[in-house]
């Protein structure tokens, strides 16, 4: 095991931040649900064409590596617990922005404060993983991300409730209120990052807050980061259309492919710190990676749907640990500008995997553009071992 220093006593007070943490991961996963169920509820409402509407979410993930690059710097100055405190809060509230665009300037712009607030708060509250990893002393980190899933699926549930049934405006102020008292709640029991998680008192950390961001290290981690984030964003946005255009599953039934990832996705990081504590970092991401490889061989190989549905199932469990790890391990070697950099990067494979997918099959199918995530995953199992010796030098 890597990732963590051991420890003999455990303050009571880790304990609680970790379960704060829980509820703070989730209220992301909840918030970010609740607006990808109602984008086409404001695209209709706008008239906007689907290159309007492409042009404002690129403003928010613009807006997400554009305020990644800066919270490094913020975190080493005021602490992880109190960025997070406030980006949770800013984040939250700016989901209010993009219901009440009137026009799709004021949309491109909301969505980039969105953006903005989601990639703060998402480097923030990992940086606080690390803090309570580090304190606990074992891994929790993919649990904070399966409560990220977990949060997704609440939200996308309560939006197939309320849409149709109430306004956009109210289904989002709903949800913010609710999100807001659950933070209100949880956000004191953060715990501020301790002295000794340092590069001079932990072993495991390999450069200072200050030190290069753009070190072999920082870069290798990234670009596993950037792999696993273009093959999760590619099964996200691409599943349900390979079952509805390549395999001709019709209706609802298209989406069992989607499902599966996202099911095996929670479920592997829901008992992925288990698989963390036995094997350690470097074979779960390894191993992983291989798994999501073989599922995606078989799904775009076997053209059948129930072969395929176990393909992206596959697919979702071998990728579920590979980016909750790679936050890990930046976060403790490289300590919470290491995230935020590690973070930046890898969050270029979500911007930029799924326009290149289909820009790929518009010239030779989707079964061959889905193929860049196959070879993404497979590069995570050949650069793994590098990156990894890397950070253990």
């Amino acid at each position: 095991m890597t990732t963590t220093a051991p420890t003999t006593t455990v303050p009571p007070r880790a304990e609680a931040a970790r379960r704060a943490l829980n509820a703070i991961f989730m209220v992301n996963g909840a918030v970010f649900a609740t607006w990808a169920v109602n984008i086409p509820g404001v695209r209709d409402g706008l008239e906007l064409t689907p290159a309007q509407i492409g042009v404002a979410l690129l403003a928010s993930g613009l807006g997400g590596v554009a305020s990644m690059s800066l919270v490094g710097r913020w975190i080493a100055r005021w602490g992880s617990a109190t960025v997070t405190r406030v980006a949770t809060v800013l984040f939250l509230l700016s989901l209010l922005l993009p219901v009440f665009a009137p026009s799709l300037p004021a949309l491109v712009a909301a969505l980039a404060v969105l953006g903005a607030a989601n990639g703060v708060m998402d480097v923030a509250m990992n940086a606080q993983g690390v803090t309570v990893e580090r304190t606990l002393g074992r891994p929790i980190m993919s649990r904070l991300h399966a409560y990220f899933s977990l949060g997704g699926l609440i939200g996308a549930g309560l939006g197939s409730l309320l849409i149709g049934r109430v306004s956009i405006p109210l289904h989002a102020g709903l949800v913010v209120a609710a999100t807001l008292l659950l933070a209100a709640a949880t956000l004191r029991l953060l715990i501020p990052d301790p002295a000794e998680a340092t590069p001079q008192d932990d072993p495991q950390a390999r450069a200072t807050p200050a030190g290069p961001l753009l070190s072999l290290p920082v870069l290798l981690l990234g670009l596993l980061c950037f792999l696993g984030m273009l093959a999760e964003g590619a099964n996200y946005d691409w599943a349900a259309l390979y079952f509805r255009d390549v395999l001709t599953v019709p209706g609802g039934a298209a989406g069992l492919g989607y499902a599966a990832f996202v099911a095996t996705m929670t479920l592997g990081r829901w008992f992925g710190d288990l698989g963390r504590a036995r094997l350690g970092d470097e074979q779960i991401v390894r191993v992983g990676s291989l798994v999501t490889a073989l599922g995606l061989a078989l799904a775009l190989l076997w053209r059948d749907p129930i072969p395929a549905t176990l393909g992206f199932a596959l697919s979702g469990l071998g990728l579920s640990n590979v980016v909750p790890v790679m936050y890990g391990t930046a976060g403790h070697a490289l300590a919470g500008r290491g995230i935020a950099a590690v973070a930046a990067i890898g969050y270029g494979g979500f911007l930029l995997g799924p326009p290149v997918i289909g820009f790929v099959a518009d010239h030779v199918g989707l079964t061959w553009a889905l193929g860049i995530a196959l070879g993404s995953a497979a590069l995570i199992t050949l650069l793994g071992g590098r990156a990894f010796a890397l950070i253990r030098r």
